[in-house]
């Protein structure tokens, strides 16, 4: 009877110490902490310290960085990814958040990718695109967006979004729930990893030969 309730209580500690682990960014302790980006530092909060609060401006809580499209030939997919962060929109910082403009171009693709510390709401602006996202049971859910529509990826899950015009751009706004989501590119994370990951794992994974990882490797890589 000791021994179960030993065991008993150790696995609630054991939940509360993984429930305490998984969690989104902190809260903050202040109203705002802008981002102080001037030169280095010997005090750091969460990797950059703060302004003093009577040195800030409503500059620092304003950005053009996403007003401008992106080049979307500068990738095999045809797509342009522009981010917030604490040096073009400083006033974001500690507010757990990432703004994200991202231009596609005609037939071109948001390849599948995750946010492994955020969720995220797009938003279509321009054009007709084509998003989704795959659940961990392998339940794909998809949409058509059109402009002023958005739709919803869950934290973690692998998505896409791809311009279905073959002949026009398309554009979305996206929001991000942590100020350092992380991406992961599905095919360029398992294809040109530093070092490689082995050609027999590829082949197996993939029921591929290892001509055909040879040939992939070749063409993510540019």
């Amino acid at each position: 009877m000791n021994s179960n309730i030993h065991l008993k209580f150790l696995f609630i500690l054991i939940s509360l110490l993984i429930l305490g682990l998984a969690q989104g960014d902190p809260e903050p302790l202040q109203d705002y902490c802008v981002a102080d980006t001037t030169g280095q530092h010997s005090f750091f909060m969460n990797g950059q310290p703060c302004l003093d609060p009577e040195l800030t401006s409503p500059n620092h809580f304003a950005t053009s960085a996403l007003s401008r499209p992106g080049n979307t030939s500068a990738n095999q997919f045809g797509f342009s990814v522009i981010l917030t962060s604490n040096q073009n929109l400083p006033g974001r910082r500690t507010q757990g958040l990432t703004l994200a403009r991202v231009d596609i171009a005609p037939d071109g693709l948001v390849p599948p990718h995750s946010h492994p510390r955020a969720s995220e709401v797009a938003t279509c602006l321009k054009g007709d695109i084509l998003v989704g996202f795959v659940d961990t049971s392998n339940k794909m859910y998809t949409q058509r967006l059109r402009p002023g529509e958005s739709f919803v990826f869950p934290k973690g899950m692998i998505h896409f979004l791809y311009n279905v015009d073959q002949r026009s751009p398309a554009m979305a706004i996206s929001g991000l729930t942590s100020e350092n989501p992380g991406t992961q590119i599905a095919s360029i994370a398992t294809f040109t990893s530093q070092p490689p990951m082995p050609n027999k794992v590829l082949e197996k994974a993939f029921q591929i030969d290892g001509q055909e990882v040879t040939r992939i490797r070749n063409h993510l890589q540019g």
